[in-house]
């Protein structure tokens, strides 16, 4: 299976006060369902905390505080703020893997999040109301309901799936025009492609992959010039650079690096 959503995502350099732990889904899910994600924490009385992420081109569906929601993709960064005990299980699906679910371009639940119900109806609700067990209880539960509403094959899914993964995966894709070429499709078709099955262009794509692995080079190598990251990653343009990093993570590459190197939260919500 080509890999088709990217490991990064949280920014900045923290203390570990919570926890993420990625469950693959079962092998007859695999060709729409990237995997199962499980976040908790247990903080001390009247300690609060956050955490900042920069969302994938990804749907998903998320049980917390007992709603069952689908989360179109995000285009802008988000803060989590979290105190107490608490859990949040989700479902992420591959990019371009939730239109057969949903029926309609996921364009048009890009930067929303809608309660489950709206698109399953009750049962939605019943399945969240029933979702209170250990992991292996929930992973069970979910896949269950999917598997009761699993679509007819569309060929399209895979067609984008081999897409993402050489945006994700190959340096040698710089530009959209790069896909166009080894991909022998049509400009305009592969934007069409994009906004009815991912929810974003190809450049959003590829520009988010990129930036995920440049925030997360600079948490995790403080002192390395930036510079020499943004080039690594494709981007011969100094000032392009700059401009995609701020956008995206509100700081400017330098002041990140800075941010990290002092453990302190680097952007808020």
């Amino acid at each position: 299976m080509l890999s088709t959503t990217s490991e990064y995502g949280l920014l900045g350099v923290r203390d570990v006060d919570f926890r993420l732990d990625r469950y693959p889904p079962s092998p007859d899910l695999a060709e729409l369902v990237e995997r199962h994600w499980v976040v908790t924490w247990a903080l001390p009385p009247g300690r609060r905390a956050s955490v900042t992420l920069l969302p994938h081109p990804c749907v998903n569906v998320v049980l917390d505080r007992g709603m069952l929601a689908v989360a179109g993709v995000g285009r802008e960064r988000f803060t989590y703020a979290y105190t107490g005990e608490g859990r949040v299980f989700g479902t992420k699906f591959r990019p371009g893997a939730f239109l057969p679910f949903l029926g309609r371009p996921v364009s048009t639940i890009t930067d929303v999040t809608l309660p489950a119900a709206r698109l399953w109806g009750p049962p939605a609700d019943a399945l969240a109301a029933s979702m209170t067990g250990p992991v292996p209880e929930l992973i069970a539960q979910m896949e269950g309901f999917l598997r009761a509403r699993w679509p007819e094959p569309d060929p399209q899914v895979a067609v984008v799936g081999r897409i993402v993964a050489a945006l994700l995966c190959d340096r040698e894709v710089a530009r959209v025009e790069d896909i166009v070429a080894r991909f022998e499709i049509p400009a305009r078709t592969l934007q069409r492609l994009f906004a009815r099955y991912v929810g974003v262009s190809p450049k959003w794509v590829l520009r988010r992959y990129r930036l995920h692995e440049a925030a997360a080079r600079l948490a995790e190598e403080q002192d390395r010039p930036w510079a020499e990251v943004a080039a690594e990653l494709g981007y011969f343009d100094q000032s392009h650079f700059i401009r995609d990093f701020g956008a995206a993570i509100g700081l400017t590459p330098a002041a990140y690096a800075q941010a990290c190197r002092r453990r302190e939260e680097p952007v808020s919500a």
